[in-house]
């Protein structure tokens, strides 16, 4: 048996990003160990975890709920990588560039999930991120 969320491309977008979070945090100094290396991932993963528990709801506004908080939880990575950045934590910026390209990927592949469900139902406004600039990286 498979899980419906199992079978969602945003899903395994997800999955993706957490690997190249794990990754990326892993070159982190110890200092971060159980500062911005623990947040970073646990932001990432809980990208996944929401679209998971979101595939399970009975409604689409209560899925809708589950990709909101996806949502927030990437745009947490992405300002973990502006702190690695700014922080100079990583000599080569390569990674961190690819991180915040897949980011914004998933964070449109997220947006449009999230749009397609019922649009009917009553639901939180949430403002429009539109960043057509090159990676600040």
């Amino acid at each position: 048996m498979a899980f419906k969320f199992e079978r969602l491309e945003v899903w395994q977008l997800a999955l993706n990003y957490v690997d190249l979070i794990y990754d990326l945090s892993a070159m982190l100094p110890h200092s971060e160990d159980y500062n911005l290396k623990s947040q970073i991932r646990r932001a990432a993963t809980s990208i996944s975890l929401n679209i998971a528990e979101g595939s399970i709801g009975l409604t689409d506004a209560e899925q809708r709920r589950f990709i909101s908080i996806a949502i927030r939880s990437l745009v947490e990575t992405i300002a973990c990588l502006h702190l690695i950045h700014r922080r100079k934590y990583l000599e080569d910026l390569a990674i961190l560039r690819q991180a915040y390209r897949d980011g914004e990927t998933l964070f449109k592949r997220l947006k449009a999930f999230q749009n397609a469900l019922d649009t009917s139902a009553i639901r939180e406004d949430s403002p429009t991120y539109e960043y057509d600039e090159p990676s600040p990286f």
